[in-house]
C-alpha cells in the first residue's frame, strides 16, 4: 500500500517531502466551490466545510487508485460562522484583510485518509489568528510588497513570509496554520506501518 497526496499543494509537497514520507501526488480534481455550495446552504460551519471538502478529495482520488491509502487535505478560514475563499484579485484582497484587521479568525486544517473508497480515518484541527488594526495604507504597502502571491491563500497571508507582520497574536500549532497538521498524520501513518516507529 503506497501513500497518495491528492493535492498540488506545493507546501504540502514540501512538508511531506521535508519528514521523508514516500507518497504520490496525484491531484483531486473536484471543484470546490460545488462540494462547499450545499452545506453553505444548509448552514455548515467553516470547520465542517474543511472536513467534507478533505473527505471529497481523499474519495476522489482513492477511487481511482485502488489499494493505496490517499491523503485528502482542505483548509478553511472563518470569521466566526463566515467562510473566507482566495481572493480573486487585488481589490478581493484588500476588502479580505481590512475584514479580517483588528480580529480574531481561525484556520480550520482537515486530513482524510481513504482506502477504495472509503473514509478510513479522520482529523480536525483549528488555530485562532489575531490580526492586527490595519490602515487602508498598511494594507496598501503589503500588497505592493508581497504582489499577486497573497492571491494564492485564504486570507491573503503567508505566515511564513513577509504575512507574519500582520498579526498580533497566534494561538494554535504551526502546521495546521500550514494546512497540514503533520503530528496527528504521522502518528496515524506509524500507526499503519507506512513510516518507521
Amino acid at each position: 500500500m503506497g501513500l497518495v497526496l491528492a493535492s498540488k499543494s506545493a507546501t504540502r509537497i514540501e512538508l511531506l517531502t521535508r519528514a521523508s514520507i514516500a507518497f504520490d501526488v496525484e491531484g483531486a480534481g473536484i471543484d470546490e466551490r460545488d462540494v462547499e455550495a450545499p452545506l453553505l446552504l444548509s448552514g455548515a460551519d467553516p470547520a465542517t466545510i474543511a472536513s467534507h471538502l478533505a473527505d471529497a478529495k481523499a474519495l476522489a482520488v482513492s477511487r481511482r487508485r485502488p489499494g493505496d491509502l490517499v491523503l485528502g487535505a482542505d483548509q478553511t478560514l472563518g470569521l466566526g460562522p463566515e467562510l473566507f475563499v482566495k481572493a480573486d484579485d487585488r481589490a478581493g484582497a484588500e476588502a479580505q484583510l481590512a475584514r479580517l484587521a483588528g480580529r480574531t479568525h481561525q484556520l480550520h486544517a482537515a486530513l482524510s485518509l481513504a482506502v477504495d473508497g472509503s473514509v478510513v480515518w479522520r482529523h480536525l484541527s483549528s488555530a485562532s489568528l489575531t490580526v492586527r488594526p490595519l490602515s487602508a495604507d498598511s494594507i496598501g504597502a503589503y500588497l505592493d510588497a508581497t504582489g499577486d502571491a497573497v492571491l494564492g491563500s485564504v486570507g491573503c497571508y503567508q505566515l511564513e513570509g513577509l504575512g507574519i507582520r500582520l498579526f498580533d497574536r497566534i494561538e494554535g500549532d504551526y502546521f495546521t496554520i500550514l494546512g497540514l497538521p503533520m503530528l496527528p498524520l504521522l502518528a496515524e501513518l506509524r500507526a499503519r506501518g507506512l513510516i518507521d516507529p
